[in-house]
């Protein structure tokens, strides 16, 4: 036997090895293909009954749709009537709404007076208050800084 012919028996061990190897995920990925193809079937099977009850089921949507059609015909003519009522009711509110206006104003001068003198009043007191405090700090640091100089002497 020359070196040709031991290294081609060495391929043909190494191939068979390899197709051995090979053949075990092989068998496997046929189990998986089967169990695969007979859940299809099963969804098959029921899914058929499923398909005929949804036709029914849009059968009786359509039927309802039509239903409301109608039902929205009789409203469209209420709410032309409706839309009479809230015109002149828009009218009678904007009266109402000029009449507001001016009993707030007249009422409302007094108030904004009232107000703003209440502000007043009370910055003016905040004011006196941060006046006098500052005053007796400067007068503290004052007698600090005397007694200060009189302890150095």
């Amino acid at each position: 036997m020359d070196g040709g012919q031991i290294a081609a028996l060495i391929a043909a061990g190494a191939f068979l090895m390899l197709v051995l190897v090979l053949a075990v995920p092989i068998l496997r990925l046929r189990h998986t293909v089967d169990a695969t193809t007979r859940m299809i079937n099963d969804l098959n099977e029921r899914t058929t009954p499923l398909l005929g009850d949804v036709n029914t089921t849009v059968k009786n949507v359509n039927v309802a749709l039509e239903q409301v059609q109608t039902s929205l015909d009789g409203v469209n003519l209420q709410l032309a009537k409706v839309d009479t009522m809230t015109t002149h009711a828009q009218n009678v509110t904007a009266n109402v709404a000029n009449l507001a206006t001016v009993v707030s104003a007249a009422a409302a001068n007094p108030l904004v007076k009232v107000a703003a003198f209440g502000y007043g009043v009370r910055r003016a007191a905040a004011a006196r208050r941060h006046a006098e405090t500052e005053r007796e700090v400067r007068d503290s640091i004052k007698q600090q800084r005397r007694a200060a100089k009189r302890g150095n002497r």
